[in-house]
């Protein structure tokens, strides 16, 4: 039996540890760009010696890219919804929630994201280029399935995703800004209610879903 808890406790400290080194370098690379940040930068703020980080993660590159494919693959996972959804209402407005979601719990992961795509993608262009194409002309093809039913008017599904994506996380990459117009205070759980409640009505009315559904929200 205790042959078996060893192997168990030392994964469940890798986990931990891993974690903890993930967390602390979502905060550094969004603080300071992936240039400004150092291993030891982020040894510190996770509270670990520099060589436990170049244990599990050997270099910068690789730590980073594992911060940013975390955070996209949150973001997959909320479109998860657009797999079994009855149609445009159901569909997207669970991941606008979704993304909503994500960006008031995981800042730092989309700024992080939002610094490196601006940057022109120094580091994960080949993700961009696979994954990420990948993904989106799956989900156009939902879309232009809608539209095609007549569900919703016949927006470009390209450029809907693309402003579900910038209104979203808008309320991370900027949420200094959103608190300073909300008195210096962060959102409270009612106000993102009501945030996410806006977003998803403003954006659905706009591509033509019916009022009877929009109620629904």
């Amino acid at each position: 039996m205790s042959s078996n808890i060893r192997p168990l406790k030392k994964q469940k400290i890798r986990q931990e540890n891993e974690k903890t080194i993930l967390d602390a370098a979502e905060k550094v690379f969004a603080e300071a760009g992936y240039g400004g940040a150092t291993m030891q930068l982020i040894a510190d703020v996770a509270g670990l010696p520099k060589a436990n980080l170049h244990y599990y993660f050997p270099t910068k590159e690789a730590l980073y890219r594992q911060v940013v494919q975390n955070i996209f693959d949150v973001w997959l996972q909320a479109a998860a919804v657009f797999d079994n959804a009855t149609g445009p209402a159901e569909a997207l407005g669970a991941y606008i929630d979704a993304k909503m979601e994500i960006s008031r719990r995981h800042p730092a992961g989309s700024k992080v994201w939002a610094s490196e795509v601006m940057h022109r993608a120094p580091v994960i262009q080949d993700y961009l280029e696979t994954t990420l194409v990948d993904w989106t002309n799956d989900r156009i093809k939902v879309i232009q399935s809608w539209v095609e039913a007549g569900l919703m008017d016949a927006v470009d599904p390209r450029h809907l995703l693309y402003m579900i994506w910038a209104t979203t996380q808008h309320y991370a990459d900027f949420n200094h800004q959103i608190e300073t117009l909300n008195d210096a205070q962060p959102l409270s759980d009612a106000q993102w209610q009501n945030a996410k409640r806006s977003v998803k009505r403003i954006i659905l009315k706009g591509i033509g879903v019916p009022e009877s559904e929009l109620s629904k929200l």
